[in-house]
């Protein structure tokens, strides 16, 4: 990745935060309805659960340890997935053990990302398809009533597709040892939240 791309990726991330920050001010101050309410509001779910958040970012990082052609095939493949999962918790299809498979996925790619796990590429895109099932079933289930579904599908998509780019633009440190380091740090720092959560749901269940 050259310094350009860093930079313009950079730039993207920057205006993605301050896209979150105004749509954040519009959603609390009334309830969202229609295609606007969906948009915001899909935008806004990913954004604002930590269990999401840094699954998604471990995604970008993780294409970016293990270079071309999962540092874009991985951030394209779990949006995809992901859309198909909130289409099923959109119109019902249960899946068990959501959160618990959510708490999972933060362990487990953080864990990748910590341990430098050097995975083929065929079982990189298993592992983050059968997580982004699950975290967009979850998205699905929590359509607020009054949002278009589509809209919010194009939401959600779109704020992990930034989560996405933002671990990339981490994983960009991997070029100078130090920031190998730092980005294996980073890794276990997830996957230690990741056993947060894992502690959370079990005892939810």
């Amino acid at each position: 990745m050259t310094t350009t791309c860093i930079l313009r990726a950079a730039r993207i991330v920057g205006a993605g935060v301050a896209l979150l920050t105004l749509t954040a001010g519009a959603a609390s101050a009334h309830v969202q309805t229609g295609v606007a309410g969906g948009l915001v509001s899909g935008f806004l779910h990913p954004l604002t659960g930590l269990d999401h958040l840094i699954a998604m970012v471990a995604v970008g990082i993780w294409g970016a340890q293990l270079g071309k052609p999962a540092i874009w095939l991985l951030p394209i493949s779990f949006p995809m997935v992901m859309a198909f999962g909130g289409a099923l918790g959109v119109i019902g299809v249960p899946l068990p053990y959501t959160e618990i498979a959510i708490a999972l996925s933060a362990l487990v790619l953080g864990g990748a990302v910590a341990l430098r796990w050097r995975a083929p590429f065929w079982a990189a895109a298993i592992v983050v398809s059968v997580f982004a099932l699950f975290h967009g079933h979850a998205h699905g289930v929590e359509l607020p009533n009054a949002a278009n579904p589509a809209a919010y599908g194009v939401g959600f998509v779109s704020a992990t597709g930034l989560l996405h780019l933002c671990g990339i633009v981490i994983g960009a440190a991997l070029r100078w040892p130090l920031g190998e380091r730092l980005v294996r740090g980073v890794g276990a720092a997830i996957a230690a939240l990741g056993c947060f959560f894992l502690y959370a749901a079990v005892l939810g269940i």
